[in-house]
């Protein structure tokens, strides 16, 4: 369909209550169009994730997929491509794990947050169709990075320290893990 426009940090509808959509609005014309414009986006923009809110539309939809040769995350396994619409998520174990993210809504900037080792997100695919996942490590981290844009929520409000915020080129300079050398 087409690349949409990402809307930064600062526009209000990242800060909105998605509103969840009905079986009839899952299943329409609009809702197949508003995903496949969000997955050319995503494409586009090289992310692993992207919802709704992202490209201004305040639903409750996100898309998740890592792909086998991602550059931007080589230590990671793939992971297929996921439609979510009208999430719930349930910790299962609260240990804390951390990684360095980033958002395509806040866009040049690194920053290192916890959360929840493993998760259980229930939610209903492209189809209206109930599904569940229980989600753990990196796979867990980008589930709840992604449906936190669909509450309001952007990873820079998990940020513990703001030492720990930076910008991109920086923290690939003098803060990045091994694996993330090869991205330069």
């Amino acid at each position: 369909m087409a690349v949409k426009k990402v809307v930064r940090m600062g526009h209000p509808v990242l800060r909105e209550l998605a509103t969840p959509l009905s079986k009839e609005e899952i299943l329409s014309p609009e809702t197949k169009n508003l995903v496949q414009d969000m997955l050319d986006t995503m494409e586009v923009e090289e992310g692993i994730g992207i919802a709704a809110p992202q490209i201004g539309v305040s639903k409750q939809i996100a898309l998740v997929g890592v792909p086998a040769d991602s550059e931007r995350y080589p230590e990671t396994e793939e992971t297929p491509l996921y439609v979510v619409i009208n999430p719930t998520i349930k910790v299962i174990d609260e240990t804390p794990q951390g990684f360095w993210e980033g958002c395509l809504s806040v866009p040049g900037l690194r920053g290192y947050v916890e959360r929840p080792k493993k998760v259980q997100v229930d939610f209903l695919n492209l189809s209206g169709e109930k599904e569940s996942l229980v989600l753990e490590g990196f796979s867990a981290t980008v589930f709840q990075h992604e449906l936190d844009h669909l509450f309001g929520k952007l990873y820079v409000d998990h940020i513990k320290d703001s030492k720990e915020l930076m910008y991109t080129e920086e923290f690939m300079e003098f803060h990045a893990p091994e694996e993330y050398e090869d991205e330069e």
